[in-house]
């Protein structure tokens, strides 16, 4: 036993055992099926939030709070009217809000009811994998190394290593072994055993906890590092409308015209429909990458899949095909074929999941050898000494000790045999991945053969990785076979560098260092994961096994195959349903274009509230009195920020290079081009008040219509990072600025909700703002290629 590690506590209120259930062969279909009725699935109830309480969250924030106030404000000031459409807009919000986050949620569901976790049972005396919400009480399992322990179970047989310190809070590790209770959710770190299930689902000791752990994400840094960017928008507002307000004060404004005023600023400030536009584009992201086979396990890994700009792939499964078959047999002298590989599989799993030791099991059920040991005891792979063993007794009754691991594990473990050596080396140079067996008496084992395993690369990892690298996204290999099998592979797929040295990490590791880090331990990879993300760059991390789940946490998106541990696929932010790199290639484009269209709607929010809060002070100004009202700024609100969420589903253009949140560059490319949209503002105000001599009323629905007309065409000079007309935009878009242009040209002409304007003052606007849109696409494109934002 570990001496850092603790013997598992024996439950006390141990659940009565089964009488039907047996230690030899489980139970049988039709007991399952009557206990699964009985007992109902191994699964937790819905506890969500009641979906009235989940509404009533909705208006209980700090965009709904500015609206609240408007409101209060509107009724003190006897405007009923008003009171009522900011009431309004304050209810489709939360009504959009909350229809936008069950679909996301519906969306998360689904996607996560494919990767459901399986469990090894044997039924009718035979050992099967099923979904763990099919198991019942008395069901025999494995618990395997990597898995996610399904329901409570009692230990039969075997040994394993247990985690479960996100149930308990232990800190250190638990054996546990025959006679040990364990509970749902614990995880596999090391070992095998065969366990009696004693509760499922809601009966459970930390089933709803498990859930939680195995679902449990943050925030993206992408979310954060926009809603910094409202932050910082917040207090620029703030400012503005103190001052706003000092300079109606100083300049004897009544109190009925001053709160208006403040109210207001305070509508043009607020970015009401930021939040539902995050959740909606990550879930349109997360539904277009489903369809790829592509399943992201949380909706900020399609943000975070833009980001990365280095991508550790592991060899087996992603870079080769992961169709494992034994390629050769070297047999020591006194040894053959037939026997070697008898040995191997009795040091192999039966009814896990291990690809190796499927490989070996069936090369020996085709090669049969007479004469073999009889299986004492197994004891699995570990991948801290890179061995798997078993105690077996020969013919005679003398006890014998079987290892099967790495060869330089195991030859370190026998009698010195200097052509397995050279034997060795040929294999590897030869890309074949080389396992060892020795058998004997526990002290004196001697060699008896070495092992060739076969699992050439995929047809397409070579165009794939280049054309990550053409997406700015370095790839390395990091696994665990020997340097010499690593390269040949490595070389294969285009990956040309050079090999890391065996052994401690350098220091200051980079991607541009080598390009295969070989013979590397899972905790090897978080600490390389760890070392590259010190160096300034954003990670993706590929792993199929327990350990890895540090490393595929760490890193900025961790990706795992639908054949990975149940502890791999939780860890990780997305889940391929084939292997290769084909999905990852889908998982960063996505993200990218996903990237752009959140910056695109984030671009167009900020510009348009640093220029309506301004317009306010410089139509004071300019005219002195408020240019618009609150009623005309709920308007606005309605027909730019709602509207605009169609940005969304626009055409976009991912950029060639890795995403990054710019904060700094983004707020000042705002604040240039928000200083042309307060130009063009500003000008036609002047001319409605100046030369037209227009009263108050008529000026501010000369302001708002050049908001509105302004909006639109900003909104389409930016949407494309170069020219305006380089993608066409979607249906969704030009319907959504057909809607908004439609209702704001009507509500002018016509006079309802405001004064009315000539149909010719509204035309002249309109060819304005085409104009505003050619002379900010030629701004644009300077000021966004000085700040690097593409």
């Amino acid at each position: 036993m570990s001496a850092n590690s603790v013997v598992a506590p024996v439950l006390s209120n141990e659940p009565e055992k089964p009488a039907q259930a047996t230690p030899t062969d489980g139970l049988t279909s039709t007991e399952a099926r009557s206990r699964l009725e009985q007992d109902g699935p191994n699964a937790m109830p819905d506890t969500s939030v009641h979906p009235l309480r989940n509404a009533l969250a909705k208006f209980w924030a700090p965009v709904p709070w500015l609206l609240e106030a408007a409101i209060v404000l509107e009724l003190v000031l006897d405007k009923y009217l008003e009171a009522a459409v900011i009431a309004s807009l304050l209810i489709f919000n939360a009504a959009l809000a909350y229809f936008q986050e069950g679909r996301a949620q519906a969306t998360l569901k689904a996607l996560r009811s494919r990767l459901a976790l399986n469990a090894s049972v044997q039924r009718d005396g035979v050992w099967k994998t099923i979904l763990a919400e099919e198991l019942v009480r008395g069901d025999l399992v494995k618990l395997s190394l990597g898995g996610v322990v399904a329901a409570d179970v009692h230990i039969i047989d075997g040994s394993v290593q247990l985690d479960q310190s996100m149930l308990t809070g232990e800190s250190l590790p638990i054996e546990a072994g025959a006679g040990t209770d364990t509970y749902a959710g614990a995880l596999v770190r090391r070992g095998e055993a065969t366990a009696e299930v004693t509760a499922t689902g809601v009966h459970t000791k930390f089933g709803r906890t498990a859930e939680l752990v195995r679902t449990a994400h943050v925030v993206s840094s992408q979310q954060k590092a926009v809603l910094r960017i409202v932050r910082n928008l917040a207090i620029f507002n703030a400012v503005v409308i103190l001052t706003l307000g000092t300079y109606a004060y100083i300049h004897a404004m009544p109190w009925s015209e001053i709160i208006p005023l403040l109210l207001t600023a305070i509508l043009a400030a607020i970015p009401v429909a930021l939040p539902a536009t995050f959740t909606l584009a990550a879930a349109l992201g997360a539904r277009a990458l489903a369809k790829l086979g592509v399943l992201p396990t949380r909706l900020s890994a399609v943000d975070e899949a833009a980001t990365i700009d280095v991508l550790c792939s592991d060899k087996t499964g992603t870079l080769t095909n992961n169709e494992l078959s034994v390629a050769s047999v070297r047999p020591m002298p006194g040894f053959d074929e037939a026997h070697i590989l008898g040995l191997a599989a009795l040091a192999s799993s039966e009814g896990g999941q291990d690809s190796v030791d499927a490989a070996i099991r069936s090369a020996a059920t085709h090669k049969p050898a007479s004469g073999m040991p009889k299986l004492v005891k197994f004891v699995p792979f570990d991948p801290a000494n890179k061995i798997s063993e078993a105690t077996a007794t020969d013919t005679s009754g003398v006890l014998q000790r079987i290892v099967k691991g790495a060869f330089t594990v195991v030859v370190g473990l026998t009698t010195p045999a200097p052509s397995a050596t050279t034997i060795a080396d040929e294999l590897e140079k030869q890309g074949y991945r080389v396992l060892a067996v020795a058998a004997g008496p526990p002290d004196s084992m001697q060699l008896a053969g070495l092992i060739a395993l076969s699992d050439p690369p995929r047809t397409d990892s070579a165009s794939l990785i280049s054309e990550l690298t053409t997406l700015g996204v370095s790839t390395v290999m990091v696994t665990g076979d020997a340097p010499a099998t690593a390269a040949i592979v490595a070389h294969a797929v285009g990956l040309n560098g050079t090999v890391c040295p065996a052994g401690p990490l350098p220091d200051r590791v980079t991607p541009k260092d080598f390009s295969v880090f070989a013979s590397i331990l899972p905790e090897g990879k978080y600490d390389l994961v760890k070392a590259f993300q010190k160096s300034g760059h954003a990670v993706g991390m590929c792993g199929d096994g327990a350990n890895d789940a540090p490393a595929l946490r760490q890193a900025q998106i961790g990706i795992a195959v639908s054949t990975a541990t149940d502890v791999a696929k939780s860890a990780a932010g997305v889940v391929l349903t084939e292997a290769g790199l084909g999905g990852i290639v889908a998982a960063v484009k996505e993200g990218r274009v996903t990237f752009q269209r959140i910056l695109s709607y984030a671009l167009r929010s900020t510009i348009a509230k640093i220029t309506q809060v301004l317009l306010l002070v410089i139509g004071l100004v300019m005219t002195g009195h408020a240019v618009l009202t609150p009623m005309l700024m709920v308007i606005v609100m309605i027909t730019g920020d709602f509207l605009a969420m169609s940005l969304t589903t626009d055409r976009v253009r991912p950029s060639t290079r890795p995403n990054s949140w710019r904060i700094g560059k983004i707020t000042i490319a705002s604040a240039i081009l928000a200083l042309f949209f307060l130009a063009f503002c500003t000008t036609i105000i002047a001319i409605g008040q100046f030369k037209l001599r227009l009263s108050v009323s008529e000026v501010q629905t000369l302001a708002v219509v050049a908001i509105i007309y302004g909006s639109q065409a900003m909104m389409y000079a930016i949407r494309e990072r170069r020219h305006l007309w380089g993608l066409r935009p979607t249906l969704w878009v030009i319907l959504s600025s057909v809607a908004d242009i439609a209702i704001i040209s009507t509500l002018a002409v016509r006079g309802i909700a405001m004064a009315p304007l000539p149909f010719t003052i509204v035309a002249c606007e309109f060819a304005g703002a085409l104009v505003f849109a050619a002379i900010l696409n030629g701004v644009k494109i300077p000021v966004f290629a000085r700040l690097s934002l593409s």
